[in-house]
């Protein structure tokens, strides 16, 4: 697949329903060297996802069952805003876990939603039983092409407005997001992978060099909480070499609490993770490189004006 080739035909796609979000230099968060931030947390319903989600309806015949999707809050909250903007039905599945913020962002848009016990994975499962009992088209969270090229307009967009860093910092889920960002880039920036110490699903596959199911918890799980790494995320983070680390659930409440602090920025646990790995160490860049932070999620439970 010629990965640049999809993600600019995503980009023209989408471009009419999409934001396009602010990019900042900032000093601070106890680092000593400046960062550059992409504030995708601006983006419809609070988080990049609405980029997959509307490329994926778009590129695709919607059938009269409308669209089924699975998530832990924000890819659902993605595909019901997607698809309420585009006049198609929505049935949404979320564990109890994506907490009451994101369960009532999700109500807003008019979705039918279904809140489930357990994790990600059993609100998937439920999520494919109705594909297959009413052929509802499934609206993948992370693994799946379309998904991937929306997110990788992210990328594309921000080297469009002069991103200039060597290495960019970014958390990790199922893997949609980074894998759109080593879809683009191919090898033209150090992309590193960031996860909670509770919910590692990359950093376990690249040790076992295979996806493999890992267990989910902590502050960031209601975002991050895939239980298996995406098999796209896999191929293209293991042919080029990705460095993947983690950060424990107090390095993430720290950097939450910086953005906050040092620039009034309201980020979820999952959209801090990755300024949490250069507060903590967890990465540290050589002399004179530079480096890029993006902030994936705002969506934070409880709703601070709720």
């Amino acid at each position: 697949m010629n990965w640049q080739d999809e993600i600019t035909a995503a980009a023209d796609r989408i471009r009419p329903h999409v934001q396009q979000t602010s990019v900042m230099q900032a000093q601070g968060f106890g680092l000593g060297f400046p960062v550059e931030l992409k504030l995708e947390h601006m983006q419809h319903t609070g988080s990049f996802k609405a980029r997959g989600a509307f490329n994926t309806l778009l590129s695709q015949d919607v059938p009269t069952a409308g669209l089924v999707a699975a998530s832990g809050g924000n890819h659902g909250a993605a595909a019901a805003f997607a698809a309420h903007q585009l006049g198609h039905k929505a049935r949404i599945y979320v564990p109890e876990m994506a907490g009451p913020a994101k369960i009532a962002l999700i109500k807003r848009t008019g979705a039918d939603l279904q809140v489930v016990p357990g994790a990600y994975a059993n609100a998937l499962e439920q999520a494919q039983a109705y594909e297959a009992e009413t052929g509802a088209m499934q609206v993948h969270a992370y693994d799946a092409p379309t998904t991937v090229a929306g997110q990788g307009t992210c990328f594309a967009e921000w080297q469009d407005q002069g991103l200039e860093a060597d290495t960019l910092l970014i958390a990790v889920g199922g893997g949609g997001l980074i894998a759109g960002a080593l879809a683009w880039f191919q090898g033209a920036k150090k992309i590193v992978a960031v996860e909670p110490e509770t919910s590692c699903a990359l950093n376990a596959a690249l040790q076992v060099k295979a996806p493999v199911d890992v267990e989910v918890s902590g502050v960031a799980a209601n975002a991050l909480g895939a239980k298996r790494i995406g098999s796209i995320c896999f191929e293209l983070a293991s042919a080029q070499g990705v460095e993947s680390v983690t950060v424990p659930d107090t390095a993430i409440t720290e950097a939450q609490t910086a953005l906050w602090r040092e620039r009034r920025i309201l980020a979820e646990p999952a959209g801090a993770t990755a300024l949490a790995a250069l507060m903590s160490g967890a990465y540290r860049p050589q002399q004179g490189e530079r480096v890029a932070v993006l902030i994936c999620g705002g969506n934070i439970a409880p709703d601070p004006l709720g």
